[in-house]
């Protein structure tokens, strides 16, 4: 599990990325909007084993805060208010490692449900 943790965090608010620093050096830019649709809050994920809530109107939603839950997780709070997730570091690191992936279902999914990414 420590090899999950960055060693580093830091919250960009002009390009509305959350960067994460390994220690083998590796690096991600996890989107505001990336961590918001897809957090792992019972309020977005759902409390079955369907798909979860579809997040919509989030482009322009900002990190307001990140606080350390014990030595584990994030806690991410966003300018709409959604602080109810925890971010394990398997869970940031997963969302790095497969970032594209998961933004392209995100997409087709507000595509085959008329959502949008705008408020």
């Amino acid at each position: 599990m420590n090899d999950q943790r960055p060693t580093n965090i830091r919250i960009r608010k002009q390009s509305r990325f959350l960067e994460l620093s390994y220690a083998d050096s590796t690096h991600y830019g996890l989107p505001f909007e990336l961590l918001r649709v897809l957090s792992p809050s019972a309020e977005v994920r759902g409390h079955g084993m369907g798909p979860g809530v579809l997040q919509t109107g989030k482009r322009d939603v900002q990190l307001t805060a990140a606080e350390m839950v014990g030595n584990y997780a994030l806690k991410l709070t966003f300018s709409d208010g959604h602080d109810s997730g925890l971010y394990t570091w398997g869970y940031l690191r997963e969302l790095g490692e497969h970032q594209d992936r998961f933004w392209q279902r995100y997409l087709d999914r507000l595509q085959q449900e008329g959502g949008s990414r705008d408020t």
